[in-house]
């Protein structure tokens, strides 16, 4: 038997996941899941990561964005628009209801991981899907036109400011809920997801003893690179990487993990890199395709990131 726990964020880290549920038992996989992005939209608790871990591995995912729900109508925000509503984030009829359910259950009192779990159960899905936190936790871009939401940053404002700094609001009280603390370190096998090391990992460590426990945690650590010949698959990775001073490859990457990581698994197109990425970070650098287009990637990727573990299946 083979445990992992993998921090996962955005469309990457949903479709690693695909990949480790289909080598591995569901069962032995926990996701511990970026909240930073969420928002509240027109009265609704959005909770984007976490919605496109479930739809991704439920098989529901709109294949063209990789977020989203398949098969979305656009009715209800068209009609938000015709009364002058906020019809700025992309939210489908189908994808509403989910909103709808999650803001319903937090009114009553219920945390936001029991609902997630709810929803998770009623994919039909096995593993076991966590928040990084029950508490309020968001994430707040600082660009020359002001600070915003991340989802003002990314969707209202498309990503077309150049990113300053980067800060969590909430991340002083956000306490990490205990079976992530226990995933973390009952783990054999720890994966850092090919996301956004600023806006989907680093919200994750952030939380109170989240880092600590990765570090001191007796499985390996694997982290898989975003960056894949100097540019991000998806997302404003590359373009935030080069505003905050780091440089935009797979040997950036590879040092914002260097102190929690212990394997680094880089693409094919960036093999020159690992010699130096070794040298540099003492992290021992596995070479692998990265690029997830089909269900055979995801599942090769997984697992060659199990054998770069040490645990072959």
């Amino acid at each position: 038997m083979t445990r992992a726990a993998v921090l996962a964020g955005g469309v990457g880290a949903a479709r690693f996941l695909d990949g480790l549920v289909r080598v591995l038992p569901p069962r032995d996989v926990t996701a511990i899941v970026n909240v930073g992005d969420d928002m509240e939209w027109a009265g609704l608790h959005i909770s984007p990561d976490i919605d496109t871990v479930i739809y991704t591995l439920a098989d529901m995912v709109n294949p063209e964005t990789g977020w989203g729900l398949r098969g979305e109508t656009r009715r209800t925000l068209d009609r938000l628009s015709d009364l002058g509503g906020p019809d700025w984030f992309m939210i489908g009829d189908l994808d509403l209801a989910t909103h709808l359910f999650r803001s319903h259950w937090l009114e009553q009192g219920n945390p936001l991981s029991t609902i997630t779990r709810d929803l998770a159960r009623r994919a039909g899905l096995a593993l076991t899907i966590l928040p990084a936190t029950d508490d309020r936790l968001r994430t707040l871009v600082n660009t020359d036109a002001g600070e915003f939401s991340f989802q003002d940053y990314f969707v209202r404002r498309r990503a077309a400011d150049t990113v300053r700094s980067l800060r969590f609001d909430g991340v002083e009280t956000a306490q990490p809920l205990p079976k992530a603390i226990l995933a973390l370190l009952e783990a054999d096998v720890i994966v850092i997801a090919p996301s956004n090391p600023f806006l989907s990992i680093e919200p994750i460590l952030s939380v109170r003893t989240m880092r600590e426990t990765v570090i001191k945690a007796r499985a390996p650590v694997v982290a898989i690179s975003p960056i894949i010949g100097g540019q991000a698959v998806k997302g404003p990775a590359a373009d935030i990487m080069a505003s905050l001073g780091h440089d935009v490859s797979a040997l950036g990457v590879a040092r914002l993990y260097a102190e929690i990581a212990d394997t680094f698994v880089l693409d094919q197109a960036d093999a020159a890199l690992a010699g130096e990425i070794e040298a540099e970070t003492g992290l021992h650098v596995d070479v692998l395709p990265t690029l997830m287009v089909d269900a055979a990637a995801k599942t090769a990727l997984a697992r060659g990131v199990l054998e770069a573990a040490g645990h072959a299946v």
